[in-house]
């Protein structure tokens, strides 16, 4: 970290971060009740992202009156914005994919802590307990009022493959079913899935730990996916390179894994073998919770379940939770996904992507924009390989935009520019149909169309913005004198 500023090694030295700048953080003592209404509120705040309008990129906000959970406090919208990532990863907004892309090619491996200097174990709840009730512990907001329950959406999910012993961390849609009990969403081909699928068939249960309220750097490298860190990969590793300082994780009580040492909760529980619950079974709403498509996902009918045996916490415990749709999802997920695509891209031509965005509209997993630079005419025709590269990069890319090096590919507006200004449809758009995606965008679906065959296969499609290279000078921006406006305008910044 800059010595300037604070350094960050949890949620709280991260929120004192922010303290510190002004516009990036706020905090009510209004009371709040986290079913629906926490959500409701920061919807207008600042959750951004695919939320339904009116919504806006804002500060993040410290609910400090939850009501039915009078000794913790709720912070949302830590990730909000791409700015605050960067202040609070100690680089530059759009240098983020760059700074994870370098953490990959060097990892630093996660160690582990004795228990009693593990802040996470301050409290500890044991399920045994006949007052045990895990929803009454954890302030787990409902985002809308349709919700299945109560839902985790920002927990680190940590657990070991029972042959090999190696460790991954992900995040996954969790309901709080019961006292004791959760259910887990897997997306397919999630590593966790993996490790869990081999434990059912041995007939075991798998040991999960889930962390929440942790390092934002632990957030955002955990979001990582094949083949950019594969099968064996710890993306914890990653959040230490970011840190250049080992992430500290503790012994678990009643189950033999491992949590994140200073994290503000831990659940402790099992991912019980050939169990399945209903996740709207208490609500009965056909409805799951809002996702980053910007809809509401239908309730699963089987879902593996999570018994859990305790939870551990800090004093006066924060909540960390984060709306689905929110403009934290763009960020969690989508600047690995940059970082994926730079690595790949970089490997088969140096020096040809400047940068790429996972754009808010895909939720930071379903459209990216590459700027691409041509310097000469063999060039030409690379750039539609860099966007096929992508694909392979980031499975569930749908849409890439591909722009020159003279458009900003952070700006949408100068993005639909080059659309607007330098693609012709019938030249420019490459279809490439019948790919696997991703099953929540709703439009991957046969009734939707019957060229597709089943739910989450999409026709990924290129749109090439970029001017062909021997009309290059033929489309040259107006170039205006360059002044420094603070001669004029003390204080002036445009950053």
């Amino acid at each position: 970290m800059s010595e300037k500023m604070n350094k960050v090694t949890d949620l709280r030295s991260a929120l004192e971060l922010l303290k510190s700048i002004p516009g990036q953080l706020i905090e009510t003592d209004e009371p709040v009740n986290p079913h629906a209404e926490l959500s409701g509120v920061y919807r207008h705040v600042g959750a951004g992202g695919t939320v339904m309008r009116p919504t806006k990129i804002g500060p993040a906000m410290v609910f400090n009156h939850v009501l039915g959970h009078e000794d913790s406090s709720v912070v949302i919208g830590l990730l909000a914005s791409r700015e605050r990532v960067g202040l609070m990863l100690d680089t530059k907004p759009e240098r983020l994919g760059f700074l994870l892309n370098e953490a990959v090619k060097n990892p630093i491996d996660p160690i582990t802590i004795s228990n009693d200097k593990a802040k996470a174990q301050e409290v500890v709840h044991y399920a045994e307990d006949p007052e045990f009730d895990i929803r009454k512990l954890i302030p787990a907001p409902t985002n809308t009022e349709e919700d299945a329950g109560p839902y985790i959406t920002i927990g680190m999910c940590y657990a070991s493959d029972s042959e090999t012993g190696e460790s991954d961390i992900t995040i996954h849609r969790l309901c709080l079913q019961s006292k004791d009990e959760m259910s887990m969403y897997f997306v397919p081909g999630r590593h966790l899935e993996v490790f869990r699928k081999k434990a059912e068939k041995a007939g075991k249960p798998l040991p999960i730990s889930i962390s929440i309220g942790v390092d934002p750097a632990i957030e955002v490298a955990a979001c990582f996916e094949a083949p950019t860190t594969p099968l064996g990969f710890n993306e914890l590793s990653v959040a230490g390179a970011i840190r250049k300082e080992a992430v500290e994780l503790v012994q678990c009580l009643t189950i033999d894994e491992k949590a994140i040492a200073n994290a503000e909760y831990v659940i402790e529980g099992e991912l019980v073998p050939r169990v399945r619950v209903r996740e709207d079974q208490n609500t009965n709403t056909g409805k799951a919770m809002p996702e980053f498509p910007g809809y509401t996902g239908s309730a699963v009918a089987e879902l593996p379940l999570i018994k859990v045996k305790a939870v551990t916490h800090r004093v006066n415990p924060i909540m960390q939770t984060v709306i689905g749709p929110s403009e934290e999802h763009v960020n969690m997920a989508g600047i690995p996904t940059e970082a994926s695509i730079l690595q790949m891209v970089e490997k088969a031509m140096p020096g040809k992507l400047l940068n790429v965005y996972a754009h808010t509209s895909g939720g930071g997993k379903y459209m990216a924009v590459l700027q691409f630079k041509k310097s000469q005419p063999s060039d030409e025709g690379r750039q539609r390989q860099a966007a096929l590269l992508a694909f392979s990069a980031f499975s569930e890319l749908k849409h890439v935009f591909i722009v020159d090096e003279d458009v900003d590919p952070f700006d949408s507006n100068d993005v639909l520019w080059a659309l607007n200004t330098r693609y012709q449809g019938d030249v420019d758009t490459v279809f490439i149909p019948g790919v696997r995606c991703h099953p929540l965008d709703p439009s991957q679906d046969p009734a939707y169309s019957p060229t597709i065959q089943e739910k989450g296969i999409s026709c990924k499609t290129i749109f090439d913005c970029t001017v062909p290279f021997h009309l290059k000078e033929e489309f040259k921006r107006s170039e205006f004198k360059q002044v420094d406006p603070r001669r004029f305008v003390p204080g002036f910044s445009n950053v």
